[in-house]
């Protein structure tokens, strides 16, 4: 596969990942509406579509179509995750507000990994040059930080005796 071929297929699995991160950050928001959660959530969804708009810019510069079929399976993996991620399978709404922000989490762990990967190859590929990484670095940073207290405190309120 040719290069540009094989940044096709990153691009499209993050822009999965990136449907799914959306969808998710919709139903912690949507579930802890008027806490303190909540509100961090509503920033965090907004990010996430700022985000993937970049993304989709990216996809645009290097003229990589969209993989629709990716697409809908990041909707989908999100989609049955809600099964599994239920307080009655899990056994504590608890315990699911922990399993999704820690979802959630990783998922922006990714996002930082790609942003990362891509300014590197941008020092030799002038066509993703244009691109503020710096900027999407500290954006994702900053995701994981204001995350974090939330997903530690799931933690604390699951497993304290």
């Amino acid at each position: 596969m040719a290069a540009n071929e094989l940044l096709g297929v990153y691009l499209n699995d993050h822009l999965a990942g990136s449907a799914a991160g959306l969808e998710l950050a919709e139903k912690l928001r949507d579930n802890n509406q008027g806490t303190e959660l909540g509100k961090v959530l509503a920033a965090l969804h907004h990010d996430i579509e700022q985000d993937r708009s970049a993304l989709e810019e990216v996809m645009g510069q290097l003229e990589v179509d969209k993989h629709p079929v990716k697409e809908a399976a990041g909707w989908v993996l999100e989609r049955l995750s809600r099964l599994r991620l239920n307080p009655a399978l899990t056994g504590s709404a608890d315990l699911t507000r922990l399993l999704e922000t820690e979802a959630l989490s990783l998922g922006i762990e990714g996002k930082l990994r790609m942003w990362l990967a891509l300014k590197e190859v941008a020092a030799s590929d002038h066509r993703l040059a244009a691109t503020d990484y710096d900027r999407l670095i500290e954006r994702a940073r900053t995701q994981r930080r204001t995350l974090e207290p939330h997903r530690l405190a799931a933690a604390l309120r699951s497993f304290s005796a």
